[in-house]
């Protein structure tokens, strides 16, 4: 297995979370495999969420934050999200940070018919925790979220996307946690 470059991103916005764990864990077990990592945790992102703009003519400058996030995107052959699923969707703070940086001229292209990615040839895992049992999340929820993750958010800028949802996560059974751990370094060790 050749070595990869890795960008890991937790997108939870407190200091301790399942999400936290589970971005240091890959990153350490994709470390110990010979993987180039580097890793970013939303919290310690310092930049005004806000767009504040009905369209994209006028540009509201990348905080320095924002813009170390696109570098690691770009350089980064595989990308890894750790994301609580909050009312539905994500973080407002990730959301945020999505909003703001993710945007026309270095993402995506918006100069011919449909916008095109400009991320291309890179893949992404998201490790998506959620209160809702996998039934209800699929059923009726209708994977919303995992849908805007995949096609709407990480497929339009070019990144192939797969999702893997721990359900439950407030109140895991004993030893869950563990396990949940223990596929996330799975994951790791193939830089999946």
């Amino acid at each position: 297995m050749s070595q990869k470059r890795i960008f890991v991103l937790n997108g939870h916005p407190a200091e301790t979370s399942l999400s936290r764990t589970f971005a240091e864990s890959y990153a350490d077990a994709a470390r110990a495999s010979g993987h180039d990592v580097r890793i970013a945790h939303v919290r310690d992102l310092d930049f005004d969420m806000d767009y504040e703009f009905g369209g994209y003519k006028n540009s509201k400058p990348l905080e320095p934050d924002l813009e170390t996030i696109l570098q690691n995107i770009e350089w980064s052959e595989h990308m890894v999200l750790a994301t609580p699923m909050w009312w539905g969707g994500l973080p407002a703070k990730l959301k945020g940070m999505i909003d703001r940086s993710f945007l026309p001229g270095r993402t995506f292209d918006t100069r011919g018919k449909m916008p095109k990615p400009m991320l291309g040839g890179r893949t992404a895992r998201v490790f998506l925790t959620s209160d809702s049992p996998a039934w209800y999340f699929r059923l009726i929820l209708k994977n919303a979220l995992i849908w805007q993750l995949r096609r709407q958010i990480l497929g339009f800028i070019g990144l192939k996307t797969k999702v893997t949802t721990f359900a439950q996560a407030s109140h895991p059974k004993d030893g869950q946690v563990d396990g949940w751990v223990k596929t996330v370094n799975t994951f790791a060790k193939l830089a999946a």
